[in-house]
């Protein structure tokens, strides 16, 4: 059986891979509601909440202050970017289609494949091919910013329906 060994983050990412950890949360979150029958519209009123208050943010400085250290048409870069594109595209859908339960399953399924590519390639790439003042400025721009944590939500639907 391979092991799988902590992956070892420059402090300066540390930060959002701390975010990773609550968008993995989120899918979580997605798939109880799936599992408990929740209606779809209760979980995408909180995905589409969770996506304007942390991930788009989220999003912004990983394109600011990450992917801009690399070539514009590095492969890493472009499907990072592809993918934050696709989860925009999945969270203007459920503002369409918020009763739609296959598209919170893609969405729950995009969001956690985003955040294993990153976790285990984009960010150890980064890592490898950054200078120390690169990423000491990456450490201070993120500090500055500061993250919140996870968004408050007066719903706890993957707690059940009579939460």
């Amino acid at each position: 059986m391979k092991e799988n060994k902590p992956i070892k983050r420059h402090a300066a990412i540390v930060e959002l891979s701390k975010d990773h950890h609550f968008a993995l949360l989120l899918v979580w979150k997605i798939r109880e509601g799936l599992r408990k029958s929740i209606e779809p519209a209760r979980i995408s009123k909180y995905v589409i909440h969770f996506y304007d208050t942390d991930l788009i943010q989220h999003f912004n400085q990983e394109e600011k202050f990450l992917f801009s250290k690399l070539a514009a048409n590095n492969e890493l870069r472009l499907q990072a970017e592809d993918e934050h594109k696709q989860i925009k595209q999945l969270v203007n859908d459920l503002k369409l289609s918020s009763t739609d339960k296959s598209l919170l399953e893609k969405f729950a399924n995009t969001i956690e494949s985003h955040i294993r590519f990153e976790e285990r390639k984009l960010f150890n790439h980064l890592q490898e091919k950054m200078s120390e003042d690169e990423l000491a400025e990456v450490a201070s721009a993120l500090q500055v910013k500061g993250h919140q944590k996870e968004p408050l939500w007066e719903d706890p639907f993957w707690l059940g329906k009579g939460s």
